[in-house]
């Protein structure tokens, strides 16, 4: 078997271990599949547990479509602390009386809920002035940071045990759980740190189906690998699916448009399969036409796959 032979693509939905890094899930995953390319979509600190969504292969190209989904997370937020980096892996930097109920916790929670400007905390990998801010804060210098728009779908309490607070929050791409403790204590007037968080869905993907680090590194020693390995297409798992003859997708991946039937297909974007569904490419509609354009491709024409009777039905 050739090297290419060997090269997997698809997605792999890894449940976190505490205490690693996301770049260290990644290093490991290189380590087993014995390939180069790979990476994650949507990064979690070390603190942080659960979905981690690996791209393999030509799944890299389909990492920004992942990063862009909800997500939902359980957390533990203790008040009364306040810490550098806003969770428990930093330094204190102030403790106060923790005096509040949870129907106060509720209302003020509730202000969260929505569209809302988050300030990025300092030992985050966001960018500023091409410097990445937990790189600056290595070095001791904080610089003024410009607050974002994220959206909060919802935010409930799950258990309040003081000073313990446990949530679950569903919320858009960009979402900063720590920086939602810290603006909690403060609207509370006693300070907060993030002490535990679990990533329990992210997109399509949920914790239960999620495979552990150790069960991926023996899948790949054992050539199971594809018991784990989710299609490229899983990623547009909510978008329409088209189907194409052999020739149509022969063109679709030499990155030429087609022509649907009015009554096959609507909406913007959608799925392309090829003969024996394999997936060939996303793509989006002209308006008003039903001409469709690759956004994306993802096989080579010698690629697709011939039309045999058993590979069609």
């Amino acid at each position: 078997m050739s090297r290419q032979d060997a090269i997997r693509h698809g997605i792999l939905n890894i449940d976190k271990p505490l205490g690693l890094t996301s770049h260290d899930v990644i290093v490991r995953v290189r380590r087993a599949s014995r390939q180069h390319q790979v990476g994650h979509a949507g990064t979690l600190d070390p603190l942080a547990t659960g979905v981690l969504v690996v791209c393999l292969g030509r799944a890299t190209r389909v990492s920004e479509y992942l990063m862009g989904s909800s997500k939902t997370y359980r957390a533990t937020i203790t008040l009364g602390i306040s810490t550098t980096t806003h969770d428990a892996e930093g330094e204190i930097v102030a403790q106060r009386p923790v005096d509040v109920s949870r129907a106060e916790i509720e209302q003020v929670l509730a202000q969260f809920v929505g569209t809302i400007e988050q300030v990025p905390p300092m030992h985050s990998a966001v960018k500023q002035g091409g410097k990445k801010l937990y790189k600056l804060a290595r070095r001791g210098i904080t610089v003024e940071r410009k607050p974002k728009q994220v959206e909060i779908f919802t935010l409930d309490v799950l258990d309040w045990t003081p000073p313990h607070l446990d949530i679950q929050v569903h919320c858009g791409p960009g979402t900063y759980i720590r920086a939602l403790a810290r603006d909690l204590g403060e609207l509370l007037g006693c300070g907060a740190c993030l002490s535990a968080l679990r990533r329990t869905q992210s997109g399509q993907f949920g914790v239960d189906d999620a495979a552990s680090l150790a069960q991926i590194e023996a899948a790949f020693a054992e050539g199971q690998i594809e018991r784990w390995l989710y299609g490229l297409d899983a990623a547009f798992a909510d978008l329409p699916e088209i189907h194409l003859d052999g020739e149509t997708a022969y063109r679709l991946a030499m990155g030429q448009s087609f022509i649907s039937r009015p009554d096959e297909l609507s909406g913007i974007y959608a799925r392309a399969y090829g003969p024996g569904r394999q997936f060939i490419a996303l793509v989006g509609r002209r308006e008003p036409t039903y001409s469709w354009k690759p956004i994306k491709v993802f096989v080579k024409p010698d690629e697709i796959k011939p039309c045999v009777d058993e590979l069609c039905m």
